[in-house]
């Protein structure tokens, strides 16, 4: 036999071999990769009873059709749908979506006419049968698992269920987090099969922890680095759980709807990410005016619920009734558990310890990011400092937050600035750019990185944009870890070109392109060369405070509330007045799907529906009865099947809310369930609480730019780049153009076409 080192390597049966393409009827044939150079004939095989698998037959108007045989039940068969028939309109099985589908010209979206036919030469159509999987559109759901976690037990004697029963002592359950079934996603399929556009799914983006025979938890969720440097955050191309004929995807999964109400399911289907499945962990980390602050949100063990969670109150409703009952529902520093229990055992009720663990800062913390075994931090006027926080679960550590492992002599961490503002990465995804050399990457069928992902982008107030190499956190070489200043192609270690970033205050990175709140208003650089930035835009606005996007919008944050730009073209932000909200003091926001959430000072959380971004509609202010009065910030993650948010309310601390759970959302597992909060837990901070700290990016595997930050796990395969990206939304000349799920027959264009097949044909 053939030895075949990827299992869809192995297949050796298409669609088209059953299904045949819009200009032929099958041959019956395989032609998958593993098929013989002229396939094998499949109308050859024979059921149990003797009877043909596959059989050609008339029905009772005289037509060809093809029959399949269960092999199961000797009495069940059933006609094959056959493509060429569903795109005949002769045809009493023609389907116009099908057959617009299949026989769409590539120039409709240029010329405007969005024609189709059998007229339309095949090498002339958009979806040519070549160029993309046929189940791309037929699929009608696909699981993503955006999430697993391998807790690792040291001395725990374990039989192995495979490699012939051996057994371990250290041990590791698999526990999925978060599985979802409305997650639809493209990319590149593998190089044995063409390279073709196929379905993505999330392929078991893995947290892994230890805890060692002294029960210390020596390291905990922490996401493994691939050999070729990219996160572990991984995807793959695939074959969807369930193809359909009727249930399947429309025009508007993968083009601009002429509603405008697609723009999260475009972020979605694109690998950008949506920022609903984002991994926020065991701590919520808070930036706040004197330091920065890890508040235990989670129970250790497995499901780790959310504490005064839906969840937590049905995995373990005793944890449950001493937070909310005895606790009212703080997250405070406490021990739980018991020496012994009735049985004078000491395991039912083991000691667990309950710990928010604070670090000193010079100043204030209004951005901070956490990223594998490191916080990188903005300071203030105390510079920009990369914090070692591996211990922060561990019980054998006093000090769980450190400035370095051993002396500065060998490791120096921190880089001086005048006040450092704000900070970001190109991804919160630990990733190691270092190894992505070029052997790699002919050896794996990769990608490069963009070099804006081996930098930290600080903003200083005095001193603009502050670049700090940051890849020797992750080279796996302890001794060399000493961050310093990067030098501009100007020569000068900050970069401030004509004063545009005076005052600078907040930061975030699209890839390349950096969006930059100051003085002026919002400042848009190109980092496609990192140390030698370009202005790109200029806008001025009216206090210009935090900026998040989502495909084709970004939204921006100033003194007189939420404003909206259109940056179809990133580098050139175009303001749509009709997608402003009026608010009275917003701070920083979160986009989570079709959901803005908005920290907006004494009006609290304001969630608006940015469903449609040029008429958004404010959906809730929730201040909590009047105890959340004072927010600076906001994150929202997604534990389990529950999506759960967590707002740095100033003076007030960090409250942490459940917006979808099975009693208060019966729909919470569509797309994006409108969020009912509801508060489950706070915390008293040791200051104000100012900024909070992104989760781990679940469904993000390349950034707006087209740089591919996940690991793709088929040789080959990967993301879209930016121009394919464009091809799905852009003309030529950069127009956008939208399509609608109805037929518009209008649009037919005749020709000799596919002729239905007769009994005299044969």
């Amino acid at each position: 036999g053939l030895i075949y080192g990827e299992v869809a390597n192995a297949i050796e049966i298409g669609c088209k071999d059953c299904h045949g393409t819009a200009d032929a009827y099958p041959t019956l044939r395989t032609s998958g990769p593993a098929a013989p150079p002229k396939g094998n004939d499949l109308a050859l095989l024979r059921n149990p009873d003797g009877k043909r698998r596959f059989e050609w037959t008339e029905n009772d108007a005289g037509e060809r059709v093809l029959i399949q045989r269960s092999i199961v039940d000797p009495d069940l068969q059933w006609e094959v749908s056959l493509v060429k028939d569903a795109v005949n309109r002769e045809s009493p099985l023609f389907n116009p979506k099908a057959a617009r589908a299949k026989l769409m010209s590539r120039t409709g979206a240029e010329d405007g006419t969005y024609a189709f036919g059998p007229g339309i030469e095949p090498e002339d159509r958009a979806h040519r049968e070549p160029d993309m999987a046929c189940f791309t559109c037929h699929l009608s759901w696909t699981t993503s698992c955006g999430g697993c976690h391998l807790p690792i037990e040291a001395n725990w004697k374990t039989k192995l269920h495979r490699y012939g029963g051996e057994t371990t002592r250290n041990f590791a359950t698999y526990n999925p987090q978060v599985v979802r079934d409305q997650m639809f996603q493209i990319g590149r399929h593998q190089t044995t099969k063409g390279n073709q556009i196929a379905p993505v799914r999330s392929t078991s983006a893995l947290v892994l922890s230890s805890t060692n025979i002294n029960r210390e938890r020596i390291y905990i969720q922490q996401p493994p680095i691939a050999s070729s440097g990219f996160s572990s955050q991984a995807f793959a191309p695939h074959f969807p759980h369930t193809v359909r004929l009727t249930e399947t995807k429309t025009c508007t999964d993968c083009h601009l709807s002429e509603a405008e109400d697609n723009n999260a399911i475009m972020a979605q289907l694109l690998l950008l990410g949506t920022n609903f499945v984002n991994f926020v962990g065991m701590n919520a980390w808070v930036g706040l005016d004197n330091g920065f602050e890890a508040v235990r949100v989670t129970e250790w063990d497995e499901p780790q619920a959310v504490l005064g969670s839906y969840l937590h109150k049905y995995a373990y409703p005793d944890y449950w009734r001493m937070h909310v009952e005895d606790n009212d529902r703080e997250l405070k520093d406490w021990t739980r558990g018991k020496t012994f229990d009735g049985d004078l055992s000491g395991e039912t009720k083991a000691f667990e310890q309950f710990a928010n663990v604070h670090e000193g800062t010079r100043d204030s913390v209004r951005c901070l990011q956490m990223r594998g075994e490191y916080i990188f931090v903005a300071e203030g006027r105390g510079g920009f400092r990369v914090y070692d926080i591996a211990s922060i679960a561990n019980k054998g550590f006093s000090e769980r937050i450190i400035t370095a492992p051993f002396s500065a002599l060998g490791h120096d961490t921190h880089v001086s600035t005048e006040n450092a503002t704000c900070m970001a990465l190109a991804t919160n995804q630990p990733i190691r750019p270092d190894r992505n050399t070029p052997e790699m990457r002919e050896m794996n069928q990769e990608q490069a990185f963009l070099p804006i992902y081996s930098y930290a982008a600080i903003t200083d107030s005095e001193e603009g944009l502050i670049l700090v190499d940051i890849n020797t956190m992750a080279d796996g070489e302890f001794r060399n870890n000493k961050l310093d200043r990067a030098e501009f192609a100007n020569g000068a270690d900050a970069w401030n070109e004509g004063g545009v970033l005076d005052g600078a205050r907040h930061i975030h990175l699209a890839g390349e392109i950096a969006y930059i709140t100051t003085r002026r208003g919002l400042v848009v650089l190109d980092l496609a060369d990192p140390l030698n930035p370009q202005v790109a835009a200029v806008r001025e606005m009216n206090d210009a405070r935090a900026s998040a996007i989502q495909f084709r919008y970004l939204w921006v944050t100033d003194a007189e509330g939420v404003k909206l730009f259109d940056v179809t073209n990133l580098r050139n932000p175009v303001a749509r007045p009709g997608g402003a909200v009026p608010l009275a003091n917003a701070q920083k926001l979160y986009l989570a799907r079709t959901y803005a959430y908005v920290a907006a000072k004494q009006e609290g959380l304001v969630i608006i529906d940015i469903t449609k971004p040029l008429s958004p509609q404010v959906y809730a202010k929730e201040t909590l009865g009047g105890t959340m009065t004072d927010a600076e910030d906001v994150i929202v993650g997604t534990t389990n099947a529950s999506l759960i948010g967590y707002v740095a309310d100033g003076r007030n601390g960090l409250k942490v809310l459940q917006l979808t759970s099975p009693s208060s959302q019966p729909n919470f597992y569509g797309f994006s369930p409108p969020p009912k909060p509801e508060l489950i837990a706070w915390a008293r901070t040791k200051g104000d609480a100012l900024a909070l700290s992104k989760g781990l990016d679940r469904d993000r595997a390349v950034d707006e730019t087209g740089g591919q930050m996940a690991v793709f796990g088929r040789l080959g395969s990967r993301p879209f780049t930016r121009p394919e990206m464009e091809k799905l939304f852009l003309t030529s000349s950069g127009i956008p153009w939208k399509v609608s799920d109805e037929v518009d027959m209008t649009a037919w264009v005749a020709g000799r076409g596919p002729r239905r097949r007769v009994a005299a044909d044969k």
